[in-house]
């Protein structure tokens, strides 16, 4: 049965721009989640928000506006955080706060929600045609090239930024560099879990790969693979059990997180029980 949904086209062209999506959400999301930014993506999401309504009540198409609101607010807040004495957290709750008061404003003006807003909110991969699927592949190789060019500046700055401009790298530029390629991956994501569910695809993937890998080359690749994972057997399930394939996504990401929890902690705890149990051997 597998083998015949992925004879469809609409399955192909989700599963394509699934996969896509995953391995760039992992791989951002992986830094964003080392440097304590893990909220940055929802808040990037919230502006996102914000330029879709400003879309909607132009005429224009919604994810071109998200875009450049999107960036000019990552590079706006970056700017602000670097200028001024407002922590890393607080400026990202500056940007989740405006932009959906912005969009909350704006949907009251042009009559409240309407159906194409709720794609947007909740996402709909398996509606996407094969100019999105397209766009969406190349954006994607486009962001995979990039980090892997500046890997080792990103890293540089996400361990110790001191240290990196002290080996003279320009962290101003880098970090706006960065979170561009943030709000592109948002807004780029967007299609397949919605503005309210995109952190998880950043952040779940990476917290459970943390907990096993012991590199960071492993951790990533761990991460895109449970990414990946979960993004498949999400869409797939979504189709037989006819579900939302967002919430899909989502709540298998969470279940591989609970499943190594529990894996670690029993792992632990026989671990506990044989060193006291070698210990009263001995005595």
């Amino acid at each position: 049965m597998t083998f015949e949904i992925l004879s469809y086209g609409f399955m192909q062209k989700g599963l394509i721009a699934g996969i896509a999506i995953a391995v760039i959400c992992s791989m951002m999301g992986l830094f964003l989640v080392l440097r304590r930014f893990s909220l940055f993506g929802d808040a990037l999401a919230h502006m996102a928000f914000g330029g879709i309504s400003i879309g909607m009540l132009v005429g224009v198409y919604p994810l071109w506006t998200a875009f450049i609101v999107s960036v000019l607010g990552a590079l706006g807040i970056t700017k602000l955080r670097k200028s001024t004495k407002i922590s890393g957290d607080a400026a990202t709750a500056v940007l989740l706060v405006s932009g959906l008061g912005i969009g909350v404003l704006l949907i009251s003006i042009t009559g409240g929600f309407k159906v194409d807003l709720f794609s947007f909110l909740f996402g709909n991969i398996l509606l996407i045609s094969l100019e999105d699927t397209a766009l969406i592949v190349g954006i994607s190789i486009g962001i995979i090239s990039i980090l892997a060019i500046l890997r080792r500046s990103f890293l540089h700055l996400t361990f110790d930024e001191e240290q990196a401009k002290i080996n003279g790298l320009d962290v101003d530029k880098l970090n706006y560099v960065f979170v561009a390629l943030a709000s592109v991956t948002v807004i780029t994501s967007m299609r397949l879990v919605g503005i309210l569910l995109i952190s998880a695809l950043i952040v779940l993937p990476n917290i459970t790969s943390m907990m096993l890998g012991k590199s960071f080359k492993t951790t990533m690749l761990l991460s895109i693979s449970i990414s990946v994972i979960s993004v498949v057997s999400g869409i797939i399930l979504s189709y037989y059990f006819d579900l939302a394939p967002s919430g899909t996504i989502v709540m298998i990401s969470v279940a591989i997180l609970v499943g190594v929890l529990v894996a670690k902690y029993f792992g632990v705890l026989r671990n506990t029980v044989q060193v006291k149990n070698q210990k009263l051997a001995e005595t």
